[in-house]
């Protein structure tokens, strides 16, 4: 996920470029080395300029200013499952900042196309300014629950390539008031799409104390789930919890000191488990897997980045599941469930980020990168 505080786009001469190499090694590539007419001009080397990036790439005769820092978690690994076709269409499904959308442009020809997916607004915003003056893009905001219905509407099935990088954004942590960071006092809220009704306030003021014990427990995996949701219980007795600071607190008062000398900020999972909640993701996300599945063309890739375990469950076990293999109880002296494999792996292990990534990005500690290739049309496929 990607960093931003603003980004805008800005038309205009220029000399003084200095072009980024026209290479396929996977550290030649800047975020957008290979778009016809691009260049860098703030002095980056390509390898930082695909990671982090901050200064101005000319689009066609114009330019794009990038006037904000953006990190996009496992890159060039990423664009490298995702691309099959330089004349391809594909589908970021977690638009963000646009980091993998704008090195995965870099590699398609003119007849390439991209579909930009985001269900929160101001993605959907910076993606549009950052990518202004690229014809080959389309901005959609949705949910990706509705991923394929989406796609079929704007007549791109089937794709050649599907990206979901999970979780919550560098650019939502950052922007203190919508609720997701523990480290800035902010209203609770935690809602990805703001059209959503619940909220992280909602959750913790009106749900029973067994209930907010199971949203931290099952999302969460807080061992002190219980004795948390019995202090938030306690503490909205007194006035409802309306900010994350306040939660913070109780969070704290809840956890006994000698567990929170250790380990990440006792309120990391708390958190997080809100924050899966609000927005249903296990949910949505497992609804939409097989949904890409279905839009991908046979040979086409899906790419999945996780930050969590449960995520990166889910999506192990989806992607396990369409490997075809029987299921019949062992006895039994034939097949008889008609298993057949729609999908085969691009990866047995998950790829994880460099010591070097992590280094200089954090927030990737967590990452892991799963991909599979549709092999057959199944699934009940959708895309004629």
């Amino acid at each position: 996920m990607g960093s931003a505080d603003e980004c805008r786009a800005r038309r205009g001469a220029g000399s003084g470029w200095a072009q980024t190499r026209d290479g396929r090694g996977a550290d030649e590539y800047s975020a957008l080395a290979k778009v016809p007419g691009f260049g860098y001009a703030d002095g980056h080397s390509s390898r930082t300029a695909g990671r982090e990036f901050a200064g101005e790439v000319r689009m066609g005769e114009g330019r794009v200013i990038l006037a904000y820092k953006h990190t996009s978690v496992l890159l060039n690994e990423a664009v490298d499952y995702w691309f099959t076709d330089p004349d391809g269409v594909y589908v970021d499904a977690t638009l963000g900042g646009a980091g993998h959308s704008a090195l995965l442009l870099s590699r398609l020809s003119p007849r390439g196309k991209l579909f930009g997916l985001d269900q929160d607004p101001a993605a959907i915003r910076r993606g549009g300014e950052c990518l202004a003056q690229e014809t080959r893009v389309t901005l959609l905001r949705t949910n990706f629950a509705a991923l394929e219905d989406k796609l079929r509407e704007a007549g791109a099935l089937p794709v050649n390539g599907i990206l979901f990088d999970l979780g919550v954004s560098s650019p939502q942590l950052d922007e203190g008031e919508r609720g997701f960071s523990y480290m800035r006092d902010a209203q609770l809220d935690m809602r990805m799409d703001p059209g959503r009704e619940l909220t992280a306030r909602d959750i913790v003021n009106s749900w029973s104390a067994d209930e907010i014990c199971r949203v931290i427990r099952r999302f969460g995996e807080e061992k002190w789930a219980k004795r948390i949701a019995e202090f938030i219980a306690q503490a909205r007795e007194t006035h409802p919890l309306t900010t994350t600071g306040e939660l913070v607190d109780v969070i704290k008062a809840a956890i006994p000191a000698s567990a929170r000398r250790e380990g990440p900020h006792p309120a990391k999972r708390t958190f997080q488990a809100l924050r899966i909640a609000v927005n249903d993701e296990l949910g949505v996300l497992e609804r939409a897997l097989d949904q890409a599945l279905r839009c991908l063309v046979p040979g086409g890739h899906l790419v999945v980045i996780t930050f969590h375990s449960l995520e990166d469950r889910l999506v192990k076990e989806k992607m396990r599941s369409w490997l075809g293999k029987c299921t019949c109880p062992p006895d039994l002296p034939v097949c008889v469930c008609g298993a057949a494999a729609s999908a085969r792996l691009l990866n047995r292990k998950p790829v994880l980020p460099s010591a070097t990534e992590i280094e200089n990005n954090p927030r990737s500690r967590s990452a892991k990168l799963r991909a599979a290739e549709k092999i057959s049309e199944s699934l009940n496929d959708t895309n004629s």
